[in-house]
C-alpha cells in the first residue's frame, strides 16, 4: 500500500519560455495565433494582415485585412480600417469598414463612420460619426 521508493527528482528551475525568431517570448495567449503591435510602437503607412492582429501602439495610415483586428486600449489609429471584424477599445480617427462585425467597447473613442453588417456599441463608448448597418445578402 505504501511505497518506500522516492519519487524521481524534478529540476528545481523552470525552463525558459520558448522564444520567437525576433527574441520575443511566445505565449499561449490569444495573440499567439495572431500578431501584436505593442504599446510604444509607431507605424506610418499601410498595415496588412490575414488572420488576427492586436494593435496597442500607434498607426497613421490604412489598415487592410481579411481577418480580425483588435484596437487595444492604449492604441491610437489615424486612418481608414478595412477588416472582417473590428473590436475597438482605444482611439480611432477614421472610417471603419467591416465585412462581418464592428464592436465599440467601453472606454473607446471613434471619430469616423462605420459600415458593417453587425454593430455593437457599449454604452460607455464615444462615437462621433454615422453608422451604416446593412445585413449581408
Amino acid at each position: 500500500m505504501f511505497s518506500t521508493r522516492k519519487p524521481e527528482s524534478q529540476p528545481s528551475t523552470p525552463s525558459p519560455a520558448p522564444t520567437r525568431a525576433n527574441g520575443a517570448a511566445s505565449s499561449s495567449s490569444s495573440t499567439a495565433a495572431g500578431g501584436l503591435l505593442s504599446r510604444g510602437v509607431s507605424i506610418r503607412g499601410t498595415v496588412k494582415f490575414a488572420n488576427e492582429l492586436l494593435i496597442d501602439g500607434e498607426v497613421e495610415g490604412t489598415i487592410d485585412s481579411t481577418g480580425n483586428l483588435t484596437v487595444g486600449e492604449h492604441a491610437s489609429i489615424k486612418g481608414e480600417i478595412k477588416s472582417k471584424s473590428v473590436k475597438v477599445r482605444g482611439t480611432v480617427e477614421g472610417d471603419i469598414f467591416a465585412t462581418e462585425r464592428c464592436e465599440l467597447q467601453a472606454g473607446c473613442t471613434l471619430k469616423g463612420d462605420i459600415e458593417a453588417p453587425r454593430l455593437v456599441v457599449d454604452e460607455n463608448a464615444t462615437f462621433l460619426g454615422s453608422a451604416k448597418v446593412t445585413p449581408k445578402p
